[in-house]
Parts: structure tokens; C-alpha cells; sequence
């Protein structure tokens, strides 16, 4: 789902401090990574992989799928921008602290042109059964299964996901956990949904936004056939304190712990209490 062993990735802000890194953990990880990006950085090479100036030489000279942005916040819009209008079809953005209204009209751009966004502020995607990492999670934490998980959170990803490796994951998602993002909660449980190597769905939510209710209203009418355990970060959040994530934000009664818990429970998705609680209601 969304990557395999054979996508060819485009990594941009590959000469960065945090895009070198990540590119040789995903490579040695198994990711296909053709091609990175840095202006004014072409002609040089991270681990054998070709720096070019722009997106558009990157895709003059090589087949890519899909690109995963290490960009600045400054910046990171217009590479969104440039990796659309190149014909990438698949973006994961991880910088964080992108101005909102600038990344909603990236989005708006990207879906017109049949792009998809994960993200920002995320940590990426990981299929375990094909080898491909396409994000910043630590692959020790994930082996080969059945259980698909799709978090708003980044670390308590990597917390629940090795409290399952009993198990296994097919594809593991993080969503990001900003107000706006790529692609939301329920779009990625109905790709999910979809998946012939998902068999269960492990949803981490957190206080803020309304997609956690939204996903028990559709789940509720049936439009969702596998079985989901959810989890919601916040029990013990203040109440009216800015929180750490953007997405943490409450509207007119929706997106508070308390309401996230009930419509959950009221639509028949087992809810635990704790992270590893996970494990027992699977």
C-alpha cells in the first residue's frame, strides 16, 4: 500500500543534516532512492546517490515514484510545488512548522493534479513485508504481519508498533499532527480497509480535530469492514493549555478527549486505555 520495494524515491534536501541521515537509514533499510535535490548542490553525491539542482533535472535523468521532503519551513511549500508540477504522485513531507494557510493551498495544487500528501510534520510510511521505508521511523520497532496502524502521533507509533511485532504490521502510516494535512485519518483507515494485507486496524489518535469522530461515524454505518482498536493521546491534558501538536485544537465540543472516547465506543471500536492495552483487545 502506497510504496513497495520497487519505488524509486527522490529525497529533497538530501544534503541537509536530517535528509543525509534519514537517506542512509531508508537505504539501508532497503528503499529504492534514485535521485536527491539541493540547489546549488548538483553535481555532488550522498552515499552514491546523484545530487541534481532542480526536481525537474532529477526526473530528466531518472523514473521516480515518489519524493520524501527534508526541506526547511521556509521552503519546504515551494517543494512541494516542484515536486507536483514534475509529476510526483506521492509526497511525504516531514518538516514541521509549515504556516498552515501556505501548506492548505500546496494541498488544494496537489490534489487538482492527482498528488498525494503525507503529512507534514510526520514521520513517513514503512511496509515491513516489502522492504521500504519512506519517513524517519526507526525500522527496529517493525517486522513483517497483519496489523496496519495509522497514527497522528509520531513516537507513540514507534511505542505501540513494537508492542505488537508479536504480531507484525503490514503498513504502518503517520499522518502528521497538524490542523491541516495531506491525507487525513480516514482516508488512510479506508486505504487500509482496502488493503489485502491489512487483516486489523490500529488507529492512534490524540485530543484535537474531529477525524477520530468522524471515523465513528462512518464506521458506525458500516462503510468500514475491518476490525479497528483505537487509542487517544491527551487523558490528562489541561484543559484550555496550548498543547504541542497544532492539530490539538477543540471545536465547539468535538475533538476533546471525552467526545473522541464516546462516539468511538457508541460506533463499537474497542478504545484502550493505555498504549500496550492495544495488544489485548486485538
Amino acid at each position: 500500500m502506497l510504496i513497495d520495494r520497487d519505488t524509486r524515491v527522490l529525497v529533497q534536501g538530501i544534503t541537509g543534516r536530517e535528509g543525509s541521515f534519514h537517506t542512509r537509514h531508508m537505504l539501508s533499510y532497503g528503499t529504492k532512492i534514485v535521485a536527491g535535490v539541493t540547489p546549488f548542490k548538483g553535481g555532488e553525491y550522498i552515499e552514491n546517490i546523484p545530487v541534481y539542482d532542480t526536481v525537474y533535472e532529477a526526473v530528466s535523468n531518472h523514473k521516480i515514484d515518489a519524493s520524501i521532503i527534508f526541506v526547511p519551513n521556509t521552503r519546504a511549500v515551494d517543494a512541494i510545488y516542484e515536486a507536483v508540477d514534475n509529476d510526483i504522485k506521492l509526497i511525504v513531507v516531514i518538516t514541521e512548522h509549515i504556516p498552515v494557510i501556505d501548506f492548505a493551498r500546496s494541498k488544494l495544487y496537489a490534489k487538482s493534479k492527482g498528488a498525494r500528501i503525507i503529512g507534514p510534520n510526520c514521520p513517513g510510511i514503512i511496509v515491513p513485508k516489502e522492504r521500504a521505508l519512506l519517513g524517519i521511523m526507526p525500522d527496529s520497532a517493525f517486522r513483517e504481519g497483519r496489523i496496519g496502524i495509522i497514527s497522528r502521533s509520531g513516537t507513540l507509533t514507534y511505542e505501540v508498533a513494537n508492542s505488537l511485532r508479536e504480531y507484525g504490521h503490514s503498513t504502518v502510516i503517520g499522518i502528521g499532527g497538524d490542523p491541516i494535512i495531506g491525507t487525513d485519518l480516514l482516508e488512510a483507515v479506508h486505504m487500509m480497509d482496502n488493503d489485502d494485507d491489512t487483516e486489523e486496524i490500529v488507529v492512534i489518535g490524540e485530543i484535537g480535530g474531529d477525524m477520530e469522530e468522524r471515523l465513528a461515524e462512518e464506521y458506525k454505518k458500516g462503510l468500514i469492514s475491518k476490525k479497528i482498536v483505537a487509542y487517544i493521546a491527551g487523558l490528562t491534558a489541561p484543559k484550555e493549555k496550548r498543547m504541542g501538536h497544532a492539530g490539538a485544537v477543540v471545536y465547539l465540543g468535538r475533538g476533546t478527549y471525552e467526545s473522541k472516547i464516546k462516539a468511538l465506543n457508541e460506533a463499537g471500536i474497542k478504545v484502550a486505555k493505555t498504549p500496550y492495552e492495544i495488544k489485548d483487545l486485538l
